[in-house]
C-alpha cells in the first residue's frame, strides 16, 4: 500500500493506493483539531482504521507539510530539516499537522517529503520566482493526479479555505499563484490596502490579516445582500481571473488550449463550476477534494518503483 497525505487548512486528508490494483483507492480525513488533541500512537491507529491497513503494510508515504519552502527536491523525511519549513509558518496554526508529521516519522514508516513550489524551485518559469512562494506541497499532489490521468498541459484551481492556481506545461510545473497573492478563498486571502493600514496600526498581525481575508471572514458582506450568492459569485470571479492569468503564462509554452480543472471543497461544487465555466467560456473538469492526497499516493508509488522526476521536481533519495 502507498499512502499520500494532504496537509490542508482545515483537515488532513489521507489516500491509500493498493500496489497490485492501479485504481483501488481508500480515503479518509482527520481534522487538524482532533489530530492536535490525540497522541502520535493514536494518530497512527486512526490512519490504520481510516485506510483499513496496518502500518507495516505501507511501502511508502508521500507526505506534505505546511509551506514546504525550505527544500526543492523530493527527499527522505529523515533528510528534511525543520519539517521542510523556512522560518515561522504562515496561515492557520492548529498543531494537528505537526502531530501527524511527527507521528509518521517516529513510527519509522518509510516516508518521502514533497516540496512546495517557490523561488528555489528549479524548473518553474524564472519570472514566477518573483514571488517567494507559489504553492504548498499538496498542490504538487493535485498536479500529479491530473498528470496520471493522461494530461500534460493543464491549469487547475484549488478553491477551499484559500485559493491556489497552478499551471503545468509539457508535464512540468511552470508556476502557480499562491493564496496570499490574488484570489481569496473562504477564510484566507490577499492583504489589501485596508488590511495594510490595520497591520500598520497594530490592530492585526500580518498573519491574522491573511488568515481572515477570505470571503466569509472579511468585513465586507452586507446584511441586505443575499450573502450565499455573493460568496459564490466572488469566489468564482476571482478564481476565473486567476485561471486567466495562468493562461497567459501557458501561451509562452505553446499550451494555450490547455485543460482547466477545479478541486477543493468549494471547487468541486457544481455551483462554482457553472459560474467559472460561464466566465471563462470553457468546460472545466471537476476533481474530488481528495485529489491532492491521491496524487501524493501516486507519487509515492512511482518513486518507490524508480521514478526520479515528478513534474520537473527531482526525487533525491
Amino acid at each position: 500500500m502507498f499512502v499520500g497525505v494532504d496537509h490542508g487548512t482545515i483537515g488532513i486528508r489521507f489516500a491509500g493506493l493498493e500496489d497490485e490494483k492501479e485504481r483501488a483507492i481508500r480515503v479518509f480525513e482527520l481534522s487538524r483539531k482532533k489530530a492536535a488533541e490525540i497522541s502520535g500512537e493514536e494518530i497512527i491507529i486512526e490512519v490504520e482504521k481510516g485506510l483499513e491497513l496496518k502500518a507495516e503494510e505501507i511501502e511508502l508515504v508521500a507526505l506534505t507539510y505546511s509551506m514546504g519552502d525550505d527544500f526543492s527536491t523530493i527527499k527522505d523525511i529523515k533528510k528534511v530539516r525543520n519539517r521542510g519549513v523556512k522560518g515561522e509558518k504562515a496561515g492557520s496554526i492548529v498543531g494537528g499537522g505537526t502531530k501527524v508529521f511527527d507521528a509518521i516519522k517516529n513510527a519509522g514508516i518509510p516516508t518521502i517529503m514533497i516540496p512546495g513550489i517557490h523561488a528555489g524551485s528549479e524548473k518553474i518559469d524564472r519570472r514566477m520566482k518573483f514571488f517567494s512562494h507559489c504553492a504548498s506541497p499538496e498542490k504538487v499532489g493535485v498536479a500529479y493526479h491530473i498528470y496520471k490521468k493522461g494530461f500534460t498541459n493543464f491549469i487547475f484551481s484549488d478553491i477551499s479555505s484559500n485559493t491556489v492556481t497552478m499551471a503545468v506545461a509539457k508535464g512540468i510545473i511552470i508556476g502557480a499563484i499562491d493564496a496570499c497573492i490574488f484570489a481569496p478563498g473562504l477564510y484566507q486571502g490577499p492583504i489589501d490596502l485596508q488590511l495594510l493600514r490595520e497591520i500598520e496600526e497594530g490592530k492585526l498581525s500580518a498573519n491574522e490579516a491573511f488568515s481572515n481575508a477570505g470571503v466569509l471572514r472579511k468585513k465586507w458582506l452586507k446584511a441586505s445582500v443575499r450573502n450565499e450568492e455573493l460568496v459564490l459569485d466572488t469566489l468564482s470571479l476571482f478564481a476565473a481571473m486567476e485561471i486567466s492569468a495562468m493562461r497567459v503564462l501557458m501561451k509562452d509554452y505553446g499550451a494555450s488550449t490547455s485543460e482547466v480543472f477545479l478541486t477543493g471543497s468549494e471547487g468541486e461544487k457544481e455551483e462554482i463550476k457553472r459560474r467559472i465555466d460561464r466566465l471563462l467560456d470553457v468546460k472545466t473538469r471537476p476533481l474530488t477534494k481528495y485529489s491532492a492526497a491521491i496524487g501524493c499516493a501516486e507519487i509515492a508509488k512511482d518513486v518507490f518503483y524508480g521514478e526520479r522526476n515528478i513534474l520537473g521536481i527531482e526525487a533525491e533519495l
